[in-house]
């Protein structure tokens, strides 16, 4: 995850930086199910309204609970499928907020919340992401269900009502792109604290539909779009924080912005934390379990399995001696093609490798969604790929170049 908001504040006000020290315990996102009553295209877990056999039983995910507690990961992840659709949604939270993990998340499309949120709110949930992909009819297109807008919308409603932490997910695609100004003024008008804009990512559904993948140059529209109210948020104060993910290549894309409008020595202090940040964490800051038990990389790489849950300890398989987790947290990664070749590798990370895998059948070929141009990268012409024009927004505004 690209924290935008965060690390414009660092160019405004700059803190120490903290390198990353190792070994990292992972945020854990955890499938909880796969059943949901929603129909999205790009659900990357490929869920349904159905029960799916072999999930974890209450007493195995009872057992997951106390391990991760014991392990002291730093952040925990509810998510689905629908999480509020398993059987003992609310008794795994309780369960969860007693043992006092440091940060404990929701990730739900929001149907479902309005009708549940005073037991959400008694849980305390540190943070609640809501997932909308569009307004009205276009997000219950994306979503597969009518109405879900309204219902998701009714969730945000009831949880700034109760005082929770909201947040909402908006994946970008070629079908949605002009809705994100209307994204960014609904969060706004609602009182958002957060907006998570995510890449595409080649899995599930969202392999099926890569077709609808955003254009290099929709990319590179969305991130100045969210660059602008970024700052607008930093230079007045305002309270959204803008998060993006999936694509790591966005923090290279900021670092030029950055060099276009503030000071070299600003830009230093900025290119330093994001170094220390070191972009893609799949099977290092971040991992998986899966509905079934399987712990994987990340959210995305469902066909590498490190192991089980129900045979071994989370803990024990993450600290054990997986090669595939082993090369993941070599850096630099054995990267190839364009994303070998980059200057900004220490930044970046090589950004999402399961897009690559899908694409190419190889996990370190270059990442097919980098939106950069090769000088952007530090590389010759590269005719091989899109030619791109900047995005005249505010950003670009010589008045906006401030230190």
């Amino acid at each position: 995850m690209f924290r935008l908001t965060q690390y414009m504040r660092e160019l405004v006000a700059p803190t120490r930086i903290r390198p990353r020290s190792l070994p990292v315990k992972p945020v854990v996102i955890w499938n909880l199910t796969r059943r949901c009553n929603l129909k999205c295209r790009h659900c990357y877990t490929t869920s349904a309204d159905v029960h799916f056999p072999g999930e974890l039983s209450h007493a195995q995910a009872l057992g997951v609970l106390d391990d991760l507690s014991a392990f002291e990961v730093p952040a925990l992840i509810l998510s689905g499928g629908e999480p509020l659709s398993r059987f003992d949604f609310f008794d795994l939270a309780e369960r969860a907020r007693a043992l006092r993990f440091r940060h404990l998340s929701l990730s739900t499309n929001g149907t479902n919340l309005a009708g549940n949120i005073d037991r959400i709110a008694d849980l305390a949930f540190d943070y609640v992401g809501i997932s909308l992909d569009g307004i009205g009819q276009m997000n219950d297109w994306f979503r597969g269900v009518e109405g879900a807008f309204a219902d998701a919308l009714a969730g945000v409603r009831a949880c700034k009502q109760r005082g929770v932490k909201v947040g909402l997910r908006f994946t970008l695609t070629q079908d949605n792109a002009h809705m994100l100004p209307e994204m960014l003024d609904l969060c706004d008008s609602e009182g958002v604290d957060k907006f998570y804009l995510s890449h595409l990512v080649y899995a599930g559904r969202g392999d099926k539909h890569r077709g609808e993948d955003a254009a290099h140059r929709h990319t590179r529209v969305a991130m100045d779009q969210l660059i602008d109210r970024a700052w607008v948020a930093v230079a007045e104060d305002q309270p959204l924080d803008i998060v993006t993910g999936n694509n790591d290549a966005d923090a290279v894309y900021f670092l030029h912005w950055a060099e276009r409008n503030f000071s070299a020595a600003r830009v230093d202090h900025l290119r330093t934390h994001l170094a220390a940040w070191g972009g893609n964490s799949s099977g290092l800051g971040v991992a998986n379990i899966d509905p079934q038990g399987k712990v994987h990389p990340d959210t995305y790489w469902s066909d590498y399995t490190v192991g089980n849950v129900k045979d071994t300890p989370f803990s024990r398989l993450w600290t054990g001696d997986d090669p595939m987790l082993a090369t993941l947290r070599t850096r630099p990664r054995p990267l190839k093609g364009r994303c070998g070749a980059c200057a900004f590798k220490s930044i970046c990370g090589g950004n999402t490798r399961i897009r690559a895998l899908q694409v190419s059948g190889d996990p370190w070929a270059e990442d097919p969604a980098c939106y950069l141009g090769a000088a952007e990268i530090g590389l010759e012409a590269d005719t091989s790929r899109l030619t791109v024009t900047p995005f005249k927004g505010k950003s670009h505004d010589p008045a906006y170049q401030f230190f």
